[in-house]
């Protein structure tokens, strides 16, 4: 099995290096599933139920979240529909939509789970440390192979949450940070993790916004409109390379694709080479 996942989306040039991405990759790669973070789509916070079709369109499977879950009020009732798109796991009993979902494709399934972290994150979310272990049976009962979004700030958190499910998940990808890390492996246990995928967006910016904006906010302490970037747009993720039997990872490779995707900037992985079987 060959999943692609990609960072965060920030905007409309997030969603335009999305749709390039997705067509490219399945030429090149042919990816069983596409798993795409919109947690920044609608403007850099949040999704709506258009752009949420807007990439289901382009051709994402599932669409995870993060903190920016209902910075779009207009979603909320939307979850009722449209259950590729979760929000974390670890938000409270009631919250609308779930953390988790199964979907099938070319005869294979993949369980996603969405999750929160909560080391300065600023939310008190529940312990995902806890819940992802109880729901996994439930979802091992239908296919082994299950990814998970760890959406977190810190570093040390979502590297504990990586060996706290080695051998448990086929990978464990961290989302939020929008930079991405070169610590993509596969764990002793058969789980491939990377810290953070990056983001996909407007790369001449700080972390998607325009680059001035920021500086002034940090000049000053002032308020100041963060402003989306439009320059240097790319798409950063992985690919993921899962046993489908067992569901352990044989490989991860990170990517970074520019729009136009002339080239793959830090990683291994070329137009003209395969990711694995």
């Amino acid at each position: 099995m060959r999943i692609a996942f990609l960072g965060d989306v920030v905007g409309e040039p997030g969603r335009q290096a999305v749709k390039e991405a997705i067509a490219w990759l399945r030429e090149q790669w042919d990816p069983d599933f596409f798993v795409v973070n919109g947690e920044n789509a609608a403007g850099g916070k949040g999704i709506t139920p258009r752009i949420a079709y807007e990439l289901l369109r382009y051709g994402a499977d599932v669409i995870t979240l993060g903190d920016h879950a209902w910075d779009q009020r207009e979603v909320i009732p939307f979850f009722a529909e449209e259950p590729r798109l979760i929000r974390p796991l670890n938000y409270p009993p009631g919250t609308p939509g779930s953390g988790f979902v199964v979907v099938e494709g070319n005869g294979k399934k993949l369980a996603v789970i969405s999750a929160q972290g909560r080391t300065f994150m600023g939310v008190p979310v529940d312990n995902p440390f806890i819940l992802i272990r109880e729901i996994l049976p439930e979802l091992r009962a239908q296919t082994p192979c299950v990814l998970v979004d760890f959406h977190a700030e810190a570093t040390s958190e979502k590297l504990a949450m990586g060996w706290h499910l080695d051998g448990l998940v086929s990978a464990v990808v961290g989302t939020h940070t929008h930079v991405q890390t070169a610590d993509d492996r596969v764990l002793p246990g058969g789980t491939a993790y990377i810290t953070d995928v990056g983001f996909c967006g407007a790369h001449d910016s700080v972390i998607g916004r325009e680059k001035q904006s920021v500086i002034q906010r940090y000049l000053t302490l002032l308020p100041t409109r963060m402003i989306l970037a439009t320059e240097g747009i790319q798409a950063d993720g992985v690919i993921l390379v899962i046993d489908e039997k067992t569901g352990r990872a044989q490989k991860i490779e990170r990517f970074q694709l520019p729009v136009g995707l002339r080239t793959v900037v830090g990683s291994s992985l070329g137009a003209s080479q395969s990711p694995g079987n």
